[in-house]
């Protein structure tokens, strides 16, 4: 998995993945890009808890799987990075790695998570997904979305 490569993508090679956080006035802005849709879905993720937890070094307790239908790339990642807010929420879970595969159109999603008290708490944790500037799609070097989530 990549992280943030401190470039935006920008200057990427063809196959390459990472994430980041980007300047946004009161919220968590994050984009992600990988060779292809599923493994830029789970960098999505990836970015959305680097922004509030540290999860270096942390060993998952469980592996969930979560199997979203078939939908849009937009709805795809509005609804991924909401169920990751709902499991932290509803169940106090935080992935530490993620792995995303295509299934029928949709996505199935296997989650390695642990306890919120196991990890260290760096920011403001996400409460919702924002539609405004939300966008996934082909790149020149395979794919790359760009999100806001409120805090």
């Amino acid at each position: 998995m990549g992280g943030d490569t401190s470039d935006g993508g920008q200057g990427r090679q063809p196959g390459e993945c990472g994430h980041r956080a980007v300047p946004h006035p009161g919220d968590i802005r994050i984009e992600a890009w990988a060779a292809c849709r599923e493994h830029c879905l789970a960098e999505a993720v990836l970015a959305m808890v680097e922004c509030f937890a540290d999860v270096s070094g942390v060993r998952p307790t469980a592996v969930d799987r979560v199997r979203l239908p078939e939908a849009s790339s937009d709805d795809l990642l509005a609804s991924l990075l909401d169920e990751i807010i709902f499991r932290l929420e509803a169940y106090g879970q935080v992935p530490v790695d993620v792995e995303a595969d295509e299934a029928g159109g949709g996505l199935d999603v296997r989650l390695a998570v642990t306890g919120i008290t196991d990890v260290e708490i760096t920011g403001a944790v996400p409460t919702a997904v924002a539609w405004d500037e939300l966008r996934i799609g082909p790149d020149p070097y395979g794919w790359s979305c760009a999100v806001t989530v409120d805090a």
